[in-house]
């Protein structure tokens, strides 16, 4: 390999390791837009579910019965 590959190779690495730790890194929050704006709540647990919610005009009840979102602290959030 030549440097010029070599150089090419590492940032293609580098890249790839930035996007991997932002994206576990999202994983611990839900992102939750609600009609009173954007809210973020970290996770009780890392998981894929429930990371982005779109949650405008929906009623609170509804959003309550989430138990993943309960776990997290989400009525707390309300208050």
């Amino acid at each position: 390999m030549r440097v010029g590959e070599e150089f090419a190779v590492k940032k293609i690495l580098v890249a790839v390791v930035i996007v991997v730790g932002l994206t576990l890194g999202a994983l611990n929050y839900h992102f939750i837009l609600t009609d009173d704006g954007p809210k973020v709540l970290k996770k009780a647990e890392l998981t894929p579910k429930y990371t982005f919610i779109d949650a405008r005009g929906i009623k609170k009840h509804k959003l309550l019965t989430n138990p993943s979102l309960l776990k997290a602290g989400f009525k707390d959030l309300l208050d």
